[in-house]
């Protein structure tokens, strides 16, 4: 189940940024992909040192005896898909985009998931380091495009490169008195290309795409980089990852499988069960993009499900989505349980449904921002109070010179977690001041960057407002 657990959340690093919203080829955002985990080969990062052609991920692990690592490197192959025309009997030739009995074939750059395994008894690398070659084939496939009657009208073809590869393991001791030792992967790209000068383009088709590696320990366990103990904070430090980050994933305080990739993330990430399904375009934002492609056109939904057989499925799964699995889109609050919660008496239903956040001030009943005040130059300031505003006391923001001195009104006063007070207003001068009230959007202000109005001032600005 851990492992199983990690390769969901590998499965969406592999495929994140793949095809961005609105999932057409012909829009400007997806002209220019590729951009997380690109392994370049070494020639190309020598040309544009902005490429990267090496990986690195280095963690720590208590091992035990016997002890085994296995080692999933992970990556995209570039797939590029041309389009051609059939002209006469044998003679064809490319063309942007072919409609045939109402389907749109366009060129596209696919991606065809590659993975590899290497198993090292920890003794071994103890003794040496160890490379293992990474061999993904190159190839060319033909797809005939037929009309209704049967007839050839065009043919699809899809071409890869071949990539070599090259995965160098190795662990060393750690000196303290604990049993730790380092493990240290370097994925690197050997694949040879010539010339003085290349576009990325060129280098993208012999590249790691999306690389990662999920890394299994038995016989062991792995330390945290994002959270270490204390008493090994300072070995973590000393490790260098570069391009690549490890962190825990599987269940909740299993520490036997890691995930080293370039997006970084807390320790046990998991997929969000109301997630239906993936949206390569931003892991948190499900809501917004399944309700912007329920808003697409038939024709840019036609042009989508023709872009890629990935983007057809995610139009497919919004345009059949249930109300409901949409409404469970809209967000949850997912409590912390502690250690102590298991002694304590289980809540009643009524108690349940009034459980308030912690962050909620409905959740402490000594706090009322509608009605708490504070003490302000010896003035009691609350919603009501007019004042003017001289923020830059303890920020500093380029906004704030278009506040200096503006009068304002007070609508709450919030109080923080950590005992900081937080004064809620809107303008006066603002035309908006009712809406921004209405939706309770407010400007915020700390206590010593307000001037309470004096009474006299007060009453002849109401005047001059009547």
């Amino acid at each position: 189940m851990t492992l199983e657990r990690a390769r969901a959340v590998a499965d969406a690093i592999l495929y994140e940024g793949y095809v961005l919203y609105p999932y057409r080829a012909s829009a400007q955002k997806n002209q220019l992909r590729w951009q997380f985990g690109v392994l370049v080969p070494q020639r190309a990062a020598e040309v544009d040192p902005s490429e990267a052609w090496r990986s690195q991920t280095e963690c720590l692990l208590e091992p035990g005896s016997d002890c085994v690592v296995r080692v999933d490197t992970r990556c995209l192959q570039l797939q590029t898909r041309t389009v051609e025309e059939l002209v006469d009997t044998d003679t064809f030739r490319r063309v942007p985009s072919l409609d045939v009995g109402g389907t749109t074939h366009v060129p596209w750059d696919e991606a065809v998931e590659c993975e590899q395994s290497a198993t090292f008894a920890l003794n071994e690398l103890l003794a040496r380091e160890t490379a293992v070659p990474i061999e993904i084939a190159g190839g060319r496939d033909v797809e005939p495009v037929i009309d209704r009657s049967g007839a050839p009208v065009g043919r699809i073809i899809r071409e890869r490169r071949a990539i070599a590869a090259k995965l160098r393991a190795h662990v060393e001791r750690v000196d303290g008195p604990h049993d730790v030792v380092k493990l240290r992967l370097v994925t690197e790209n050997v694949t040879p290309m010539h010339g003085g000068g290349f576009e990325r383009s060129d280098a993208l088709e012999c590249s790691l795409l999306s690389a990662h590696t999920v890394i299994e320990i038995s016989g062991g366990r792995f330390l945290s980089s994002m959270d270490p103990p204390e008493w090994a904070r300072h070995m973590s430090e000393r490790c260098e990852n570069i391009g690549t980050f490890p962190v825990l994933v599987g269940d909740p305080g299993a520490c036997d499988v890691m995930l080293s990739s370039r997006i970084i993330l807390s320790d046990h990430p998991q997929i969000a069960p109301e997630s239906p399904g993936d949206l390569y375009d931003g892991t948190e934002i499900d809501e917004i993009l399944t309700l912007r492609t329920m808003a697409l056109t038939d024709e840019e939904k036609r042009e989508a499900r023709a872009t890629d057989v990935r983007a057809a499925e995610i139009i497919d799964r919004v345009d059949s989505m249930p109300q409901e699995v949409l409404d469970r889109l809209h967000g949850a609050v997912r409590y912390v349980e502690d250690a102590t919660r298991a002694s304590e008496p289980s809540p009643t239903a009524d108690q349940a449904d009034a459980r308030v956040p912690w962050w909620d001030p409905g959740g402490d009943p000594s706090v009322s921002p509608e009605t708490d005040e504070v003490v302000v130059r010896e003035v009691s300031v609350s919603k009501g109070s007019r004042i003017r505003l001289r923020p830059g006391h303890r920020r500093a923001d380029a906004q704030d010179m278009f506040l200096v001195g503006r009068v304002a009104t007070v609508q709450a006063v919030f109080f923080d977690v950590d005992g900081a007070t937080h004064v809620a207003v809107t303008l006066d001068d603002d035309e908006g001041a009712d809406l921004h009230q209405a939706h309770g959007r407010f400007l915020y202000f700390s206590p010593e960057e307000i001037e309470p109005l004096p009474f006299a001032e007060e009453s002849q600005s109401s005047d001059v407002s009547a």
